[in-house]
């Protein structure tokens, strides 16, 4: 990691509200900072992520795991603390900024739209996924509200010179929040995705021509980004790691989830032996797609 350094072991950092703000209509920024993050480290890209736990109320102190080879564990008799995931919109030397989307009354924003200077969370170390080809002079990002704070971030930080178009659905008209930049075009889809219509971006992607020297980056709900992906490699002729594509959360959830375990056992060994396979992220990721389409996932 740089700008920043690595911290000497990776570990769970208890993070401090330092600052809270609204951002356009439906986007909390939470400040975090204090003691324990004057060391946190950064990739350095646009897109890193980083899970998130919360305390059980906005106010109380919250129970950090210890982490264990990939994953972590608590001590004994420790009740687990929810978990979610987001990416970081801005890194300071001891002060990152997480912006959450504002949407049902779910752990994330009961808390982000709760909690006061001085709560607290846990932080894991970022982990980036962006991979924006070597002489790459343009780059097209494609999302929904989960995904902008991201993209905001890559189209910020992107090197001098280099184009950008950004391509966001949100819910309704006046959520659109632009880059603090410019050289960056953008089109917004309102009223599409984001849980209240379908996507818009498949279409929109079809009628763009989209240089398969440009930089690529797709952050959407999963079934989306399961089909821009699909057309990035059918119709525009992109390489599999050709472009980053990921899916950022699930249209009804709950429902998939229950379709997922309806599967059963042998289902689930399928995906998992896909993982293990030692075969090529980007080849295993279209395996499981397949998998998945199949099975009405």
């Amino acid at each position: 990691m740089n700008a920043g350094g690595k911290s000497v072991e990776p570990r769970i950092h208890r993070a401090e509200v330092t600052a809270v703000t609204r951002v356009g209509k439906a986007m909390v920024r939470i400040s975090l900072g204090g003691p324990d993050m004057a060391d946190y480290p950064t990739t350095g890209v646009g897109d890193e992520w980083v899970r998130v736990f919360f305390p059980d109320a906005p106010r109380d102190a919250v129970r950090l795991p210890v982490l264990e080879g990939r994953g972590w564990v608590y001590g004994d008799g420790v009740e687990p603390s929810e978990m979610r995931t987001y990416t970081i919109r801005d890194w300071r030397p001891g002060e990152v900024d997480i912006d959450f989307v504002v949407h049902g009354n779910g752990v994330a924003t009961t808390w982000a739209t709760s909690v006061d200077v001085g709560g607290e969370v846990g932080l894991t170390e970022p982990v980036e996924v962006y991979r924006r080809p070597d002489g790459a002079t343009r780059q097209f990002l494609f999302c929904d509200e989960p995904g902008l704070p991201a993209a905001l971030r890559i189209c910020e930080t992107a090197p001098a010179g280099m184009a950008s178009t950004l391509v966001c659905e949100v819910r309704d008209e006046g959520y659109e929040i632009s880059p603090t930049c410019g050289d960056v075009d953008c089109v917004w889809l309102s009223g599409t995705g984001n849980g209240v219509a379908p996507s818009g971006l498949p279409e929109v992607l079809s009628g763009m021509e989209v240089p398969q020297d440009a930089a690529v980056w797709v952050a959407t709900e999963t079934r989306t980004s399961r089909t821009l992906r699909r057309q990035l490699r059918e119709e525009k002729g992109f390489a599999r790691a050709g472009a980053t594509t990921m899916g950022y959360w699930v249209h009804d959830k709950e429902e998939w989830i229950a379709a997922y375990d309806a599967l059963g056992e042998e289902f689930r060994d399928k995906v998992r032996s896909l993982y293990d396979s030692g075969r090529d992220d980007d080849e295993v990721v279209d395996l499981v797609d397949a998998l998945y389409e199949k099975n009405g996932l």
